[in-house]
């Protein structure tokens, strides 16, 4: 462990405590100056902003461009802020990477799995690996889990192991005798992250949510045996059957967390367990539809831009993020000034596009399978587009369930939206396939996207 980093953290972690106190005002007045600060420091480093931005540098933050990760890729040489960086040796880094090792002594690289497109890439000197690490911490802190040196918390995630990865990174960082961590790929056969869980015997348990559904499951037929004091659950949508299971599991819901790799940290339930509080003091969030307009709290949007407030080595200014959420339309009463998110149904490309009986094409989001397949008495599912109709992917089946009921049901949600209804199969299968990383999304599409992605505006 990195005991110059751990200083840090705690110090770090001070700061960010004291603006859970903040008011609203307070709260966005330390934004609209880290925004400045951020703005004024890529202006000055990245010859990519200083193009991208030509002519807009007293303009308000809704007026800038929108930066997609194929841009920021294309473009990465020029938008990263140390021109000693180069992109084709950060490849390099991350394809030989062993554990500790830093690109240029300096920098963490975390990649994306690729899972939505192109892989990204993305560094963070001390300083922003220091947040990264609180914006995780926070949320074990909101959790009742404040970060203490005296006392060992022994931690297991199952999620991806992938030395690049920013879970793996995040447990190498802070794997020390107070947190020692066990680290299993999601992708490894159940029964032998079942033994291994229940050798380690871990006090906070961290996991996919849809692997944390297998897992309760497996607590609940007496096949684990772990006593977890906490249990999160991030990077898929959590289900309200998935959390019901959690809390019969282990005798409390889950806390969930919203994160990403090219951020660390966004969001985090408290102990009420309404919604997630997004990080405002360190992202500024913007909730929007497919053309960029913001869409008004209780209304889901397309995509997430996020502004990364302590962002310096790879400043990110409106980063297109392609996750459907939608803000509370009331704030939550538990004190924090930060803004509340009640609902996550997955990414733009979880949503289903069909031929519509009028002609044309419908657009439908996650929530229709949700809301049915959540009660479906199986043990994991999964639905994919296929060019002939739909899969529906179930495993672990109770004997009660009637497969052509569930197709009623579906066909009947979907003509209820318009949709010339395609073919139903049900599959029940051993295991729901999983994806990048491990990953085990709901819905998922395996025909071509409907529509070309609008083109990268041309730097000048």
């Amino acid at each position: 462990m990195d005991m110059l980093i751990m200083l840090n953290l705690l110090h770090t972690l001070e700061q960010i405590r004291k603006r859970d106190r903040w008011t609203r005002q307070q709260l966005e007045a330390h934004q609209a100056e880290s925004l400045r600060r951020l703005r004024e420091f890529a202006y000055a480093h990245s010859p990519f902003y200083q193009k991208f931005h030509k002519g807009l540098a007293d303009k308000p933050l809704s007026e800038l461009p929108v930066l997609t990760k194929a841009m920021m890729m294309e473009h990465f040489d020029e938008l990263v802020t140390y021109r000693a960086i180069r992109l084709e040796a950060v490849r390099a880094h991350v394809e030989n990477f062993k554990e500790g090792q830093r690109y240029l002594n300096r920098y963490w690289v975390n990649a994306t799995s690729g899972s939505s497109g192109s892989p990204g890439l993305f560094l963070f000197g001390r300083s922003e690996w220091t947040t990264v690490l609180a914006s995780f911490a926070r949320s074990h802190e909101w959790a009742g889990v404040k970060v203490n040196l005296a006392h060992r918390m022994k931690m297991a995630s199952v999620a991806s192991v992938s030395p690049w990865h920013m879970s793996a990174q995040v447990g190498a960082t802070l794997k020390s005798w107070w947190m020692p961590a066990l680290c299993l790929a999601a992708s490894e056969p159940l029964e032998t992250i079942v033994q291994r869980l229940n050798d380690w015997q871990p006090e906070m348990l961290i996991a996919y949510a849809s692997m944390a559904r297998i897992l309760a499951d497996a607590q609940l037929a007496g096949r684990l045996r772990i006593a977890p004091h906490l249990v999160y659950t991030s990077s898929e949508v959590l289900t309200d059957e998935t959390r019901r299971r959690v809390e019969a599991a282990w005798g409390y819901p889950p806390f969930n967390q919203y994160a990403a790799t090219e951020s660390g940290g966004l969001a985090a339930e408290c102990g009420q367990h309404h919604g997630m509080h997004l990080f405002e003091d360190l992202v500024i969030f913007e909730v929007v539809d497919e053309h960029n307009r913001p869409v008004p709290p209780g209304v889901y949007g397309d995509k997430v831009l996020i502004t990364m407030l302590f962002s310096r080595t790879q400043p990110l200014i409106r980063y297109e993020m392609r996750d459907s959420i939608r803000l509370a339309a009331t704030s939550s009463l538990c004190g924090l000034p930060f803004a509340l998110v009640d609902g996550i149904q997955g990414r733009v490309e979880q949503v289903l596009h069909f031929p519509a009986i009028a002609g044309g094409e419908v657009v439908v989001h996650p929530l229709t399978f949700h809301r049915i397949m959540d009660s479906v008495p199986a043990s994991g599912w999964q639905v994919v587009q296929e060019a002939d109709g739909l899969s529906v992917l179930l495993s672990g089946v109770s004997d009660r369930l009637v497969d052509e009921s569930l197709v009623d049901e579906l066909a009947e949600a979907l003509a209820a939206q318009g949709v010339s209804v395609p073919q139903i199969r049900v599959q029940r299968v051993p295991v729901i396939p999983k994806i990048a990383a491990g990953k085990a999304p709901l819905i998922r599409s395996n025909l071509p996207s409907p529509s070309p992605q609008p083109a990268a505006p041309t730097l000048v």
